[in-house]
């Protein structure tokens, strides 16, 4: 999962694109970078690390310009080097920059067609990197001196027919503009808005509505499924559907987890969606308990995205919300950590315990999803080290037990709590003395709500349906080896051993 945004403006982008670099920061931790263009040039910073610490003042001081794009990333395809830090450029044929958010699921077939058929070669395993180079190659086709907007449209058409899998990307096109698409299922989420100055309109395209919120910025809406929008350097905006067969598909998950709550996606509010998350949970668990009164004193979230759903939930069992656990801000999620080591170091770094909330209590836990059971287990005990009689889990998700093949870095199969597993066999490996997990029509339902024009949503990790139709037994095959804790960890060795023979070099 990754942050992306491009803004057109009168003035300069490079402290606006930073701080909405800094709003995205959730979508990714382990890179930033950003490019700017003053019409004929690019300036270029990126690197590993947060935002805060990949631009320093020099660094802004080079980022000159009036159109630019930003990028916050954690690898899902290829690796964490910072050589696969985006965004990415080529210089044939115009000089084109690219960030990415996604996962092409054709990537090594297209790699082979890039070499033997288009002449292009691939430097680095990113995906991006591909993408990137086929943009290129279907805006060569064009064979114009200055791409007009029709022309770069056909190229994303051309895009789209060879690329498979979900992506929104920004591109900047230099000495034209900044160009915005999304995949045909709108699986990965694109809004683009405006904001009048007295010196003419400035448009941004970003990840998420927040984004734009910050610059003050107006919401347009999000792009739909296959469009385009091209901004000209002079300010013109012009959009259009560059593929066939389209269909709104957007990922379930930016609304259980990765986005921000205070944003609108496809024209569904987050927050909303994660209120009707817990209302619907609440709901199952009266069910459950249909016979005789629940004996649940305390409902209790689990930061941060715990929380919206645990309070409406507390309010439909008529039982008392309270803030349970204080969460140290300064420690990462611990969902982008590599290796099971450093998730249960980080997890007692994160999170401490109000005993006078637990001790003689039944406690019902609200999380937003249980993903290796790694986290969870460790807070259940730490639940029980403060006194709680009994520990109960409620989830707002279903449980996951398929890959995400579209750009969230789920793990291996194998690597699932409730892989192969009951929900009684879960609760007994978690340490919980019961676990309700949502119901996948439920989930649907509580964004759906929002916007009833969405048909569907890629629910692939919960479900194992992939809506791209191009995922077999095979490819997920694959996928589990390459994103196992072990193969994790042997990268980041290989990694770290390179910077060291780096390092040896450089003092040599």
């Amino acid at each position: 999962m990754c942050g992306i945004v491009g803004i057109v403006s009168r003035d300069q982008v490079n402290q606006e694109i930073y701080d909405a670099l800094t709003v995205l920061q959730h979508r990714g931790q382990d890179a930033a970078g950003m490019v700017t263009s003053d019409g004929q040039r690019l300036h270029l910073r990126k690197s590993n690390g947060l935002v805060r610490d990949v631009f320093r003042q020099e660094h802004m001081q080079r980022l000159v310009g009036t159109a630019g794009i930003g990028h916050v990333r954690y690898p899902t395809a290829g690796t964490a080097s910072s050589a696969e830090s985006q965004p990415m450029y080529v210089n044939s044929p115009y000089g084109i920059t690219l960030a990415h958010n996604g996962n092409l699921t054709n990537a090594e077939e297209l790699k082979a067609d890039l070499f033997a058929e288009d002449l292009r070669h691939i430097n680095t395993e990113s995906d991006s990197e591909v993408l990137l180079n086929v943009l290129a190659h279907e805006l060569q086709l064009q064979r114009a001196f200055n791409p007009s907007p029709a022309e770069i449209f056909k190229a994303v058409e051309g895009v789209h027919k060879r690329c498979r899998g979900a992506y929104a990307a920004v591109a900047m096109i230099i000495g034209s503009g900044v160009l915005g698409f999304r995949d045909p299922y709108g699986i990965r989420p694109l809004v683009y808005g405006e904001r009048q100055t007295e010196a003419g309109t400035d448009y941004m395209i970003a990840s998420e509505s927040v984004a734009l919120d910050l610059q003050g910025f107006t919401l347009l809406g999000s792009l739909a499924p296959g469009e385009a929008v091209f901004i000209t350097n002079d300010g013109e905006l012009h959009r259009q559907v560059c593929a066939e067969g389209t269909r709104l598909v957007p990922c379930i998950f930016e609304h259980v987890y990765f986005a921000r709550p205070d944003s609108i996606m496809d024209d569904i509010s987050v927050y909303k969606s994660r209120l009707r998350m817990g209302e619907r949970l609440a709901q199952q668990i009266l069910n459950q308990y249909s016979q005789h009164e629940h004996d649940i004193d305390v409902v209790i979230p689990i930061p941060d995205t715990g929380r919206t759903a645990a309070l409406p939930l507390a309010h439909q069992l008529n039982v008392k919300f309270r803030e349970g656990f204080v969460k140290n801000r300064y420690i990462g999620r611990t969902f982008i950590m590599p290796g099971q080591s450093e998730r249960r170091k980080s997890v007692r770094q994160k999170l401490n315990a109000i005993e006078l909330e637990f001790r003689d209590k039944n406690v019902l836990l609200v999380d937003d999803s249980i993903v290796r059971g790694t986290t969870i287990k460790q807070i259940i005990q730490m639940a029980r080290d403060a006194g709680a009689r009994k520990v109960y889990i409620a989830s707002a998700a279903p449980a996951l037990r398929y890959q995400n093949v579209y750009g969230i870095d789920m793990p291996a199969r194998e690597e699932f709590v409730a892989h192969q597993r009951s929900d009684e066999e879960v609760a007994a490996i978690i340490g919980a003395d019961r676990l309700i997990y949502q119901q996948i029509d439920d989930l649907k339902a509580a964004a759906r709500e929002g916007n009833p024009a969405v048909s569907d949503f890629e629910c692939s990790t919960f479900d194992g349906n992939y809506v791209t139709g191009d995922i077999d037994d095979n490819y997920l095959e694959q996928l589990s080896l390459a994103r196992s804790d072990k193969m994790k960890q042997r990268r980041d060795a290989e990694l770290h051993s390179d910077s060291n023979v780096l390092e040896l070099h450089n003092h040599a």
